[in-house]
């Protein structure tokens, strides 16, 4: 089996094998975070485990890989690393043939959530539909990140191409939330909570 992944550290950020999903780098064993030692939330002597863990990351395929990962750190997150995938084993788990990718794990800053972000060599990237679908369009339609400041945020991403799919908006006394178009179509989605 070829295999090859060539890692760029980013410094303080370390290479790829810390951060990519299944398949791309060894897991951490151990309990759980938020419980203690040996079980798993609602697993008790004789129950099977649930077969999930936790969500790993979501992956976004892009074009322009380096504006992708500038809105994404101008966003708050930061770049764990970044690679080249080809082999047997990519095309075998995503059924293409001839597989070559770039890709970019990128982070929120309590290191719970990722976003592995895709650029393909080969075969070509495939556009789905419409370049800007609207909101309602089925399948997966954005990401929502809690941020301090909206209106701040989304100042900040203007110069990287973001646009207001809408308009910010208040729920009850609650949440300011709003949806933000940004590099390759991406709807992102910002929620500010009101104390």
């Amino acid at each position: 089996m070829s295999k090859r992944a060539r890692r760029e550290s980013s410094g303080k950020h370390g290479d790829l094998s810390e951060s990519a999903g299944p398949g791309m780098r060894e897991r951490a064993t151990g309990s759980v975070p938020g419980t203690s030692g040996h079980h798993r939330p609602h697993e008790e002597e004789g129950e099977t485990s649930m077969a999930i863990q936790r969500m790993d990351n979501v992956g976004i395929v892009v074009e322009d890989m380096d504006a992708a990962i500038a809105f994404f750190v101008e966003l708050g997150m930061e770049l764990e690393g970044r690679a080249e995938v080809e082999g047997l084993f990519a095309d075998q788990c995503t059924g293409l043939d001839g597989v070559r990718c770039d890709i970019a794990m990128v982070r929120t800053p309590d290191g719970h959530s990722r976003l592995e972000l895709a650029k393909y060599r080969s075969p070509a990237v495939i556009s789905a539909g419409p370049r800007n679908p609207p909101h309602n369009i089925l399948g997966t339609h954005r990401v929502m990140f809690a941020v301090d400041d909206i209106k701040d945020t989304v100042a900040r991403l203007r110069p990287h191409g973001a646009e207001l799919v809408g308009e910010i908006a208040r729920f009850e006394d609650s949440y300011l939330l709003c949806y933000v178009r940004g590099p390759e179509g991406i709807i992102v989605g910002l929620a500010e909570q009101l104390r």
